[in-house]
């Protein structure tokens, strides 16, 4: 069944809404009766709580209720938040201390949850937060990522949480041994936070029988999972929406602390407790994203090519494990170790470490893009090295297109690639035969200039299921139900889009129904850059399904069969009878075929996708000042057959954006005590729209076989190239100054630093 009759590009649907001021955000939609939430968070990273008075706090005027860790547990909530954990090389599993919704004993990071305030108003209940009395005895607090320091949990001695491996340390030990020439690179990866528009949010309420939470996040399901079981609820019991959400990035889709002290407050009180951060609690509790130390050691043999390749790292889990926090720098990291080089010998071992700061987790690309960083970084020194260009060096080491499907070293299995495909074609495209001139241009201006390139893969993550559901109403509209949930990348518009393309609806009476848990059974949310493979796949089958179930219908109801589809309509040879869907769906209501009204079909794909590409730019460098500036950005993608270009190319934009933050504006610091220093907008630097030129894109898709359509996930692949691309063009434009190490974020002071230190 093929798509037709509608084009993949054009505006987005919901933009009219979104840009008219009608959006569906949580704070838009929160009810006059809904009570007012705060919190008191700890005030320093290190702490036993000595003395918690909030007596005075309760009688303030407006308050309704100031609940502690005590209240919690009086009302039967004394389980850990998510935290998952993984296998360690010591034994048994990695570390899992007890995560409570409000600290109890210890404070283990600056903006810890401690006290719920809940009021007639948000002033309101900000005044309590003022009359509450909390004595506390500082304790060291550790924040080095290193083993040893000030203890976080009894758990986990020396502050390992946990110690990871993948992949043959004998074999890859061989390999260096009889290596001509070994690279070594050490890699620090700045701690940033999402920073999305749109703030945190939570809406609780029970109704005596259920409780209905809405939150703005990723998918309704874990939520809801994990609020039956803290509060002792029966899955039945818990009714988990989400509306319009601007911006997770990973960040938001996590079962915070905050989720499960509102939805049990809520149960206690029988009423409705509304949340919603401000950013400098945003800033101070969000997880942070990536925080990791790495080297990279990589052998080669006499005709340069990778014979092998070892990792080491140590990454930043905060204070405590958050949802995916073990899986991040670890499973998800090594999706991608080896990128597209043929590399047979590889080994990873990795270190998490548990520190007196906000926990971290999954972060757009969510150690993919840690991952490449690392690698591009590393085979473009290898270049350096030995005497060869970039280019060159990648071309040697790729691997062919005969060798597909291939597995790599950690065990992954790419269906397609021709990466030398596009390196050509980005090198053309970017002119790298004219960057000499334009450095010597730059160069007349007191400019340094610098060319960055970086070829990244990455994998497609989470759930291979997906459901799609289809229904007629009896207003002759289609309801197309999803398990993916939207943040802001237009998933309305390419499934309902789709949909009209395959089955000749027409697209303005298609309704896109997400983030329900009472209507949608099960889905698997939105992360990993599955949404828009998984959901179409599963939509395509369906509507196959629905298609054929009609034909039969329509063969049987009028004896003038056999009817085909075409065009959006079910025709009969040698008679005239023409049916579109809407019209099939009318007569099979008229008949009381309701079987026929509602169809849905699960799907599972074969394997994952690896969307793959290059990303080459030119930086200046003003060494009087360090300043950096972007000048020429381009990307030559394979993202596999696009459902819609002009969305595929706003995901790569935006991700471009975000990398570009993290490397060379975005950072989170803590001073020595482990007080948040970028605790504010004014602290904590984000990327502007002149900070960037034309972002120039290009697809050259090879189609993957591991899903019927032949698609490749976009969402993250933008941040994943981005952030090697742009230090290597740093260090291209400061090595001829005698600089030979960068570190992410390139800023003014640091680079003016660097070159000063020459």
């Amino acid at each position: 069944m093929r798509a037709f009759g509608t084009s993949q590009g054009g505006t987005r649907r919901e933009d009219i809404r979104f840009l008219t001021g009608q959006g569906q955000y949580l704070a838009d939609i929160l009810p006059a009766d809904a009570l007012h939430a705060v919190f008191l968070r700890a005030p320093v990273a290190h702490a036993r709580i000595t003395s918690l008075d909030v007596n005075a706090a309760r009688v303030m005027p407006g308050v309704r209720a100031v609940w502690t860790a005590a209240d919690l547990e009086e009302a039967g909530v004394t389980g850990s938040v998510l935290g998952v954990v993984l296998p360690d090389r010591r034994g048994g599993k990695g570390a899992k201390p007890h995560r409570p919704a409000l600290a109890r004993d210890i404070m283990h990071h600056v903006g810890e949850p401690v006290v719920l305030v809940l009021a007639g108003t948000r002033a309101q209940a900000l005044d309590a937060l003022d009359a509450i009395v909390l004595d506390f005895e500082d304790l060291p607090a550790a924040l080095e990522l290193e083993p040893g320091g000030p203890q976080v949990h009894a758990e986990a001695p020396d502050n390992i949480a946990l110690d990871w491996e993948l992949g043959d340390d004998a074999a890859t030990t061989a390999a260096f041994a009889r290596a001509a020439h070994v690279t070594c690179l050490d890699v620090r990866q700045n701690r940033v936070t999402a920073a999305s528009l749109e703030p945190r949010a939570a809406l609780a309420r029970w109704d005596g029988q259920r409780l209905h939470f809405a939150f703005n996040g990723q998918g309704v399901w874990t939520m809801k999972r994990e609020l039956a079981q803290l509060l002792g609820l029966k899955p039945d019991q818990v009714h988990v929406t989400t509306p319009d959400v601007g911006g997770g990035f990973g960040m938001k889709v996590m079962v915070y602390p905050e989720h499960v002290a509102l939805a049990a407050v809520a149960r206690s009180l029988g009423c409705a407790v509304a949340w919603v951060a401000d950013r400098g609690e945003s800033l101070a509790s969000d997880n942070g994203g990536r925080d990791l130390s790495s080297r990279a050691e990589m052998a080669f043999d006499a005709e340069h090519r990778i014979i092998g390749y070892r990792v080491h790292s140590r990454f930043n889990l905060g204070a405590y494990n958050s949802q995916f926090g073990q899986n991040i720098q670890t499973a998800l990291f090594s999706k991608v170790l080896t990128g597209v080089y043929d590399i047979r010998a590889a080994h990873l071992r990795v270190q998490g470490i548990y520190s007196n700061t906000t926990p971290v987790d999954a972060y757009r690309g969510a150690g993919r893009p840690e991952a490449i960083t690392l690698l591009e970084r590393t085979i473009d020194m290898a270049a350096r090295e030995l005497g060869l260009s970039p280019f060159d060096l990648r071309t040697r080491n790729f691997i062919p297109t005969h060798a597909f499907p291939y597995q790599t070293a950690a065990g992954e299995i790419y269906d397609v690639g021709d990466f030398q495909c596009l390196l050509d074609r980005a090198q053309a495209l970017g002119d790298v035969a004219g960057f000499a001139s334009r450095r010597d241009a730059s160069a007349q201006r007191g400019l340094l200039r610098g060319l960055g390139l970086c070829y990244y893969i990455e994998a497609i993550l989470g759930d291979p299921t997906e459901t799609a559901t289809l229904e007629f109403t009896a207003e002759g509209r289609v309801r197309l139900y999803v398990g993916t949930q939207s943040n802001g990348q237009g998933h309305e518009t390419v499934y309902a889009r789709y949909l009209a393309g395959l089955t000749g609806l027409d697209e303005t009476l298609i309704d896109v129904v997400q983030g329900d848990s009472d209507i949608i059974a099960q889905g698997g949310g939105t992360g990993g850059s599955r949404s828009v493979t998984v959901q179409t796949t599963a939509t395509h089958g369906m509507a196959e399904a629905m298609v054929a179930e009609f034909a039969q219908f329509l063969d049987a109801e009028t004896g003038r069969g056999p009817f085909a589809f075409e065009d959006g309509i079910f025709a009969a040879p040698g008679t005239n009878q023409r049916f579109t869907l809407i019209e099939a769906a009318a007569l099979a209501r008229a008949r009381g075929r309701e079987d026929l009204l509602r169809h849905s079909r699960k799907t599972r794909l074969d394997g994952r996708s690896y969307p793959n590409g290059v990303h080459l730019c030119e930086i200046e460098i003003d060494p009087e000042t360090g300043e950096l500036r972007l000048d020429r950005y381009l990307v030559v993608d394979d993202f596999g057959n696009l459902m819609n270009p002009a969305l595929a190319q706003g995901q790569v934009h935006g991700g471009v954006a975000q990398g570009f933050g993290q490397a060379v504006l975005e950072e989170i610091r803590f001073d020595d005590a482990g007080q948040l220093l970028s605790g504010s907008l004014m602290d904590y630097a984000l990327p502007r729209a002149d900070d960037f030129p034309l972002i120039r894109f290009r697809s050259e898709p090879v189609p993957s076989l591991n899903n019927p359509l032949g698609m490749k996930g976009c969402g993250e692949a933008g941040t994943v190239g981005a952030l090697a691309a742009l230090s290597n063009a740093a260090l291209d434009a400061l090595w001829d100054r005698g600089v030979r190490h960068v570190d992410m974020p390139l800023s003014p002071q640091r680079i003016w630093g660097w070159l000063r230190e020459t």
